[in-house]
Parts: C-alpha cells; sequence; structure tokens
C-alpha cells in the first residue's frame, strides 16, 4: 500500500526543509544581531606598528592647517 521507497523520499524532504528554514532564521537573526553592531565592521589596523603609523598619520593631517580661497580655516 505504501511504497517504504516513498516514505523515505517524504522523509528527507521534511529534513530538508527543516534545515533549509534553520538556516534562514539563523541567517535572518544574525542579519538583525550585525546592522544593531555598526561597531562590528570598522577597520582597524591589526598590529602595533600598523596603529602607530595610522596614528601618526591622523595627527599630522590634523596639525596641518586647511586653507580654503586664500583663508586659513581651524
Amino acid at each position: 500500500m505504501h511504497d517504504p521507497h516513498t516514505q523515505h523520499r517524504s522523509l528527507i524532504e521534511s529534513a530538508r526543509a527543516s534545515l533549509l528554514m534553520l538556516a534562514f532564521g539563523l541567517s535572518v537573526l544574525a542579519f538583525l544581531i550585525a546592522i544593531d553592531r555598526p561597531e562590528w565592521f570598522q577597520v582597524r589596523p591589526a598590529t602595533g606598528t600598523a596603529a602607530a603609523m595610522a596614528n601618526a598619520s591622523t595627527t599630522a593631517r590634523a596639525e596641518q592647517p586647511r586653507v580654503v580661497d586664500g583663508r586659513v580655516i581651524g
């Protein structure tokens, strides 16, 4: 009456659908958590040397006065 092959196939399709729904739910959860924490996506120097070089370049840039139309700003 019921083919065991058909019943096994139905079980596999049900498990596949459940796993896809779980993966979709987890990816939506990860997305919602990620958009709440933008600081996770800031590019930061990986080493102390890179941090020092980045700090030195921003400090040097900040010390230079900006000139617009012959007037010094800042």
